[in-house]
Order: structure tokens, then C-alpha cells, then sequence
């Protein structure tokens, strides 16, 4: 393979100082030797995307190491210091189970106390949540995990949050990727002062775990709490230093742990994937829960941000939920407490994006609320939180399997959300109910929504160029009809315009630019398409919804759905 000019001079200028004795040899050797491997590490800079930087761990500047990492932290010092002028400047820094996380959370608190920012490091990792709570609670300007969510294995990642503990937004992340890109790799100070550096550990997982149990319980009885069985997986990741610990504290006994998969593992040895989104990664959750007779299975990611759920259906027989429906099972909870226990003042509201459920939108008319409506990531849904000062956030959540319960925590949070979801189906087992009951009665009064999503990998620069011309087709020659049903509006985020097809009206979409496509049908279905931020991945979501009339009707209406959904899949040529 031939190496382009431009990448090879890129590649030997880290065959010199500042870059040590190692990482010049294993560029050397890949020169020599590895012609591919030296193009894709690299052929660009790792950039920011929905959920921060993330990419595949090694030499180059599309990879993860101290160097790529002590560019983007020396251009935030620069940039919390001009940010916070005559401040003492603080950030808190949390690293999850991933494989060198520890070491680069240290390289990364090194470059910034040589900076003359004090950092506050967890001495151990913990779930992401507990970074953004711990933002506000010791009153930082940042904040950074080190990790890759549910990536394969030989991923890792750096997520950057602000003072109010959310991932950064415009106009902060556009102005610290202008100071990394001012810098030169020579301009990294790496000699930590370790005098402004404070591990934390105890006192801060007591005052979260006490945070998250005053959000995400209510009252529940002990008798509810105690009739309750819980199989519960951390998929190998961070929540098992926390969720056991929560829901004991809460007053949940019954809580049976994959013991397999308790074991914080980088390289996630039980399951393909670490991600509660796949159904295999349940699979031993699963398997215990039938063993346990238990009324709930709950996984979480490597960084307990993300849960999946499963519940016992009609017929007793565990049954994964999407995201969609998880979020909307805790959001009509949410409101039915709300409204219970503090009635609504006019100024709630909840927070959804523009790929997950249009349930939500229901859901908040049907209690009076608003539901605002962002781009994919929480980072969006908490910006909200930070702009309506005067408005009470209730809860949250997007398709792909996080919630947000409350505001003490701005991202999504699995550990809250655990919580929480247990004390649904408690409380609706202790009323003759379950939770799979709960959702499907919130069907009947609303209607049976249910969403597909299907995500094509494409991997490498071939994959981001097919990927780029898919959009490009779908905007420049746009579908008119669908299985039949013709397409009413379409809403293109990356011009900001939405049109009625039928009237010609183009109406402003008065949100942040984003490369992402949705078609509205004239039955109610919506199809979205969007490449990822963060994976070499581009998802189609589906939605469609049919009226429900009674739970006797459930098998007959969720058929009608799925074959609508596979039908669209078939007619774009996506399968």
C-alpha cells in the first residue's frame, strides 16, 4: 500500500522528541513495516463528537495515548483559565474499567496541575454518573472520564464536561477544540504538581449514593421492596462499585449478581459486546433470572451510563425492552409521582431527542408538561436544564438506552435509573401489576408505539466515504412514499429546514446544526437516519404506532407493527 506524502510526514514528525524512546520505535517499526496500519493512525485527528473523543488505543493522532490525550487536556487548561479568570480552577477526573484508563485519568491530571489546576481524581474507577454529580459538587470548571462506553475492547475515550457537570456544548466545545488545534505536541506540559492533586474516594460515593436514592425513590413500602427479585450484570464494568451498594441502601435485599461478569474486565471476556443494548450481552442475566424466578433483569455498559431492562411479559416469559420503552415506563412513573406528591406549578418539563420515541411528546400532554425536544445526547437535554433556570426538570431519556432522572446528576445515569426502575416494578407487583402491565396500559391510553433501529458499520475511510454518500443520496434524491404511505415532511437538521411535502411550506428547525434526516409519514411512522459521533456506524431509527384497545390485544397489535417496520426496511434496501 502506497503511504500519501503528507500522512508519512505526519507520522515522522513523532520519530523525534517530545514523543519518548517507545512510541518512536513503534512509529518506526509501522513505517517499515505496516503500511496500513501507519495510514489509519494517521490519516486524521481523533475530533469530538456527540458523546466527547473516542477511538482505538496506540501511536498516531487517530489514536488514543498520552500524547493525543495531553494535547486536548493542555488546549481545556488554556481554556478554563481564560474561561475563569482571578478563579482558583478545579476539575475532577473519573476513569472507567477500560484497559490503561487509570494510567491516562493520571497523565491527564498531570497536564493539568502543571497547569495550576487543582484536580480532584478518583482513586478508583466509577460510573460516569458520578463524575458529572461530582462536578458540581466540589464546585469544578470541568470535568473528564477516560473511557469508551460499551466499544469494543481495544477502544478508550476522553468525555469533557463543564462547570454544570453536562458534556460540553457550543459555544464551549467548538472554543476548545480551536485552543487544541493552536498547539503543538511540544507545548504539552506533562510535569504534574501533584500538591494540587486530591484523590477522592468515600465521602463523595456517600453523598451520590444519597443523591441518587432522594431523586429516584419514593416511599416505596419495604413490603413492595421486599417482594421484589432483582438479576442484576455490570457487564464487567463500573457499576458493580456502586448499584449493589445503592439499591441495599435503598432497601432492596433481593439482588442476585451475574457473578461471572462482576468482575471489572477490560477485555469483557463473557459477552461479543458489553452493551445492554445487544440481547446477548443478557444473556447470563437472563439465565439467572429464570433460576431466581426473578421479576427484573438489569444491565448496565462498562460506564453504568447506559441500562438495559428486561421484564416478565403477559405470558411470565423475560422479555428485553428497547430504550424507548424503558424511558417511557420512567417518565410515566415520573409524572404520576410528580403530580401525586407536589401537583404541577405550569413550569415542568421533560426531555427527549429527535430520534427517540414521539411517545414522550404524549406522555408529556397527557399531564400537562412540555417536553423539549434536542439533538441526539444528553449533553442537549441537560443544556435545557442549564438555560431554563425558572422551568423544573422531571426526568429524561433517548432511544439508546439512557435516562436522566432529575437534575443532580446531567447525563444519563444507569445507577439512578436501576433505582428507579425498580421501585416501578415493585410498587406495580405489590398492586397485582408488573412493569410490562404498566407500559402496556400506558399504550392503551395513549398508543403502541414501537421503534426499531438498525445500525450499518462501515468501517475505515472507505466506510466514512460510503457513509457520506448515503446521506448525500438521501437528501439529493428524497423518498416520496414509503410501504405505501406518502411522506408529509421531511426535516433536514444539517440545513436547519423542515418541509411539508404536501403544502411546500419550509418552516426554520431552531436547533444546533446536525447531520441528520428524518421522514414523517402520513400514518404517523417517522424514519430518521443518522451518522454516529462517535462509532463508524450509520442508524436508521423506525418508529410506528397503531391505536391499542386492551392488553388481550397486544400480541394481534405489536405483529402489525413489526411487520410494518420490516416491510420499510425492505423497501429502502437496508437489510
Amino acid at each position: 500500500m502506497q503511504v500519501e506524502k503528507e500522512i508519512l510526514e505526519k507520522a515522522e514528525q513523532w520519530l523525534k522528541a517530545p514523543f519518548d524512546s517507545e512510541t518512536q520505535g513503534t512509529v518506526q517499526k509501522m513505517i517499515d513495516t505496516d503500511a496500513a496500519l501507519l495510514k489509519d493512525s494517521f490519516y486524521k485527528n481523533l475530533e469530538f463528537g456527540t458523546g466527547g473523543m473516542r477511538g482505538i488505543m496506540g501511536v498516531g493522532t487517530n489514536r488514543i495515548n498520552k500524547y493525543t490525550l495531553g494535547k486536548n487536556t493542555q488546549g481545556l487548561s488554556n481554556y478554563i483559565k481564560q474561561s475563569f479568570p482571578n478563579q482558583e480552577w478545579k476539575v475532577a477526573i473519573n476513569f472507567d474499567c477500560r484497559h490503561n484508563s487509570q494510567d491516562l485519568a493520571k497523565v491527564v491530571a498531570d497536564v493539568f496541575t502543571a497547569n495550576g489546576i487543582k484536580v480532584y481524581l478518583f482513586g478508583e474507577m466509577r460510573p460516569t454518573p458520578e463524575l458529572s454529580f461530582a462536578v458540581r459538587h466540589y464546585g469544578c470548571n470541568a470535568g473528564i472520564v477516560l473511557t469508551a462506553s460499551h466499544n469494543p475492547p481495544e477502544y478508550n475515550g476522553y468525555k469533557v464536561y463543564w462547570q454544570d457537570g453536562a458534556q460540553i456544548v457550543p459555544p464551549h466545545d467548538a472554543a476548545v477544540i480551536n485552543e487544541i488545534n493552536k498547539l503543538t505536541y511540544e507545548q504539552i506540559n506533562f510535569k504534574g504538581n501533584d500538591a494540587l492533586l486530591t484523590y477522592v474516594g468515600e465521602e463523595l460515593d456517600q453523598a451520590f449514593i444519597k443523591s441518587t436514592i432522594e431523586n429516584a425513590s419514593f416511599n416505596t413500602p419495604q413490603s413492595a421492596k421486599d417482594g421484589l427479585k432483582i438479576a442484576y450484570t455490570s457487564l464487567h464494568g463500573t457499576s458493580i462499585k456502586l448499584i449493589p451498594r445503592t439499591l441495599e441502601t435503598a432497601g432492596y435485599k433481593n439482588v442476585y449478581i451475574v457473578k461471572e461478569q462482576a468482575e471489572p474486565n477490560g477485555d469483557f471476556p463473557t459477552v461479543k459486546s458489553p452493551n445492554p443494548e445487544e440481547p446477548e450481552a443478557l444473556t447470563m442475566a437472563l439465565k439467572l433470572a429464570d433460576e431466581k424466578d426473578a421479576d427484573i433483569v438489569i444491565g448496565t455498559d462498562p460506564d453504568s451510563d447506559r441500562i438495559g431492562i428486561a421484564v416478565r411479559d403477559l405470558d411470565g416469559k423475560m422479555i428485553l425492552l428497547n430504550g424507548n420503552q424503558t424511558n417511557v415506563v420512567l417518565t410515566g412513573f415520573l409524572l404520576e409521582q410528580w403530580k401525586r406528591n407536589k401537583g404541577f406549578k405550569g413550569n415542568e418539563f421533560i426531555g427527549s431527542t429527535i430520534v427517540s420515541t414521539p411517545m414522550m411528546l404524549d406522555l408529556a400532554e397527557s399531564y400537562g408538561v412540555e417536553c423539549k425536544v434536542g439533538l441526539t445526547g444528553f449533553k442537549w437535554i441537560a443544556k435545557f436544564i442549564n438555560e431554563c433556570a425558572d422551568q423544573k426538570f422531571i426526568g429524561g431519556g433517548e432511544e439508546s438506552f439512557g435516562y436522566m432522572v432529575g437534575d443532580a446528576v446531567r447525563d444519563k445515569d444507569a445507577v439512578a435509573s436501576t433505582l428507579l426502575a425498580c421501585e416501578i416494578a415493585a410498587t406495580a407487583k405489590a398492586a397485582g401489576s408488573s412493569f410490562y402491565k404498566e407500559l402496556m396500559n400506558l399504550y392503551i391510553d395513549n398508543h403502541f408505539y414501537k421503534e426499531h433501529l438498525i445500525a450499518l458499520v462501515k468501517k475505515g475511510i472507505s466506510g466514512a466515504e460510503e457513509i457520506k454518500q448515503m446521506m448525500v443520496d438521501l437528501r439529493e434524491n428524497p423518498l416520496h412514499e414509503i410501504i405505501g404511505q406518502r411522506v408529509v415532511c421531511v426535516e433536514d437538521y444539517q440545513s436547519s429546514e423542515a418541509k411539508n411535502i404536501i403544502t411546500g411550506e419550509v418552516e426554520k428547525i431552531n436547533v444546533p446544526k446536525s447531520n441528520v434526516l428524518i421522514y414523517y409519514l402520513e400514518d404517523g411512522t417517522k424514519i430518521a437516519a443518522r451518522p454516529s459521533g462517535t462509532e463508524p456506524k450509520i442508524k436508521f431509527y423506525f418508529s410506528v404506532n397503531e391505536p391499542l384497545e386492551s392488553l388481550d390485544k397486544v400480541k394481534a397489535t405489536e405483529k402489525v407493527l413489526d411487520q410494518k417496520i420490516q416491510d420499510i426496511i425492505k423497501e429502502m434496501k437496508l437489510s
